[in-house]
């Protein structure tokens, strides 16, 4: 069926397809960065759209810090089983060992700049020369900058004043030598098109996108998990409410909204009802500066 006669969820998930073909045709080593958030969840379910009845023709990559929520992680063995997906973990904390990296202080201290280590070890260890992404351009400014197909030299690193044009939908995957590509092929999406596509394909989820009750600290209006990474001081304000996680990042630097949403429909209401993103809600990590996530990605990061 043309895509002219396609819903706007079937358009956006036909584009999708369209760029993991590509990316499968392109390249030689690819492969799929996995969270085991719904964005990368949603990625997977694509994949699987995109060339069954065959299997996923890329391994899913987890950079592990060692802060993630064990619900993610629970998900993630348990998806890539059921997809029979080849699934690569590294550690931050062995890059920390092997490379003697100084860890981030404070209350809140967190490895998401560390992970950008680990991440470039993984692509040079296994000679990856695509890493697909979940990121999409409403996330954050940052993410707003990137192409579909996001060009890194040798060392990792992005320039976002070297991008190359991708008109009609024609994507550029020549790269030098030790170069590599990252990949976003839901760059067009919003939260709330994830949202209503997991509601239509009938996507399973981690529980803690879903309301909960959960222990939390209460710093500078956000709600932050009680875990053994953050540091608890005299006077700190821990209360039990009733949340859920728009975003699943560390429990470091990922803050929970309060809601009572327990089901997908409720979640797509709120996320009609809010103004904020979810990550300028969401992630701590993030108000260090305006600059603060291009600044990671300059490096090497997602």
């Amino acid at each position: 069926m043309s895509k002219y006669h396609l819903d706007y969820l079937g358009q956006l998930e036909s584009e999708s397809i369209h760029i993991m073909r590509e990316v499968a045709g392109q390249f030689e080593r690819p492969a799929l960065l996995f969270s085991g958030g719904k964005d990368s969840i949603t990625l997977v379910h694509l994949a699987l759209k995109a060339f069954r009845p065959g299997k996923i023709p890329f391994p899913l990559v987890h950079i592990d810090t060692g802060h993630n929520f064990q619900e993610a992680l629970d998900f993630r063995d348990e998806l890539a089983e059921h997809v029979d997906a080849k699934l690569i973990v590294r550690k931050v904390e062995d890059t920390i060992k092997l490379k003697r990296l100084t860890e981030q202080k404070g209350k809140f201290a967190s490895r998401n700049q560390l992970q950008t280590y680990t991440l470039l070890d993984t692509i040079e260890e296994f000679e990856f020369d695509a890493c697909i992404g979940g990121a999409r351009r409403d996330e954050e400014k940052a993410r707003a900058k990137e192409r579909i197909f996001s060009v890194r030299d040798e060392f990792g690193q992005w320039d976002p004043k070297l991008q190359r044009p991708e008109l009609w939908n024609t994507y550029n995957g020549k790269i030098h030598k030790g170069a590599n590509v990252r990949v976003f092929p839901i760059s067009n999406w919003t939260e709330l098109d994830v949202w209503n596509y997991i509601r239509r394909e009938k996507i399973g989820l981690p529980s803690i996108y879903f309301a909960h009750d959960r222990e939390v600290l209460e710093h500078e209006g956000q709600l932050v998990a009680i875990s053994p990474f953050i540091r608890l001081d005299d006077g700190d304000k821990i209360s039990t409410k009733k949340v859920r996680y728009r975003t699943v990042g560390d429990m470091t630097c990922t803050a929970a909204v309060e809601s009572g949403a327990s089901t997908i429909d409720d979640i797509i209401k709120e996320i009609i009802a809010t103004r904020t993103s979810e990550r300028g809600e969401t992630r701590i990590d993030d108000r260090v500066s305006e600059a603060a996530m291009e600044d990671r990605k300059k490096n090497g990061y997602f």
